[in-house]
């Protein structure tokens, strides 16, 4: 009598195996209030994009949206044992604080241009444009020149682009990608240090 044959176990197919699941946004934000460092990173990785995203919608300003990410991001690791996954989704969770980190941004930026704005309204300066005539009608070019000398590179810059480039304040704001406030000061600093190595009279 013959003996059935053992079944070949080289045709055997391969026991299944499951592929590991990626962990939740939840899941690695939870991790994160523990302290775990890698559970951070990845969570970086997924929401950092979208917290960007969320931040230059309110700021239209690309390097604040980038500074508000790095401090949503820091503010996630500092606090993410405030996340109740019962309340809200992770990604919601993290959102909600871009919104809110931007629009305080918003609103410091405004408040600052404000108070830039009262302090140039404050002063008793002479204008702009009368320190600029005293200086070009009262000295030579070549002392102008060497009193250009004496300020900073970017009262400098600005004096240069608005008095002898023809720009106006706007577009010297543009060009030096600086806030209008801020030009309006250096230019107005300039020209007073101008006037006094000048010996101009105020």
């Amino acid at each position: 009598m013959t003996s059935p044959e053992a079944p070949d176990s080289a045709a055997a197919p391969p026991p299944s195996r499951t592929e590991p699941t990626a962990p939740s946004a939840e899941d690695l934000l939870l991790a994160t209030a523990r302290g775990e460092e890698q559970a951070f990173a990845q969570l970086y990785d997924r929401l950092s994009a979208g917290v960007h995203g969320t931040a230059r919608a309110v700021l239209r300003d690309p390097d604040h949206a980038a500074e508000v990410t790095q401090e949503v991001m820091l503010e996630v690791w500092r606090t993410a044992a405030r996340f109740d996954p019962t309340r809200a989704s992770a990604r919601t969770w993290v959102m909600t604080l871009a919104h809110r980190r931007a629009v305080d941004r918003v609103r410091a930026v405004q408040s600052q241009r404000e108070r830039d704005q009262r302090s140039l309204d404050g002063m008793h300066h002479p204008p702009f444009d009368v320190v600029a005539e005293e200086v070009e009608d009262e000295m030579e070019r070549a002392r102008v020149r060497d009193c250009l000398g004496s300020l900073t590179d970017t009262q400098r810059d600005a004096v240069l682009m608005a008095y002898y480039g023809g720009h106006t304040y706007r577009e010297v704001a543009a060009r030096l990608t600086a806030p209008l406030p801020t030009v309006k000061s250096r230019i107005r600093d300039g020209l007073l240090r101008l006037r006094d190595c000048l010996g101009v009279p105020a």
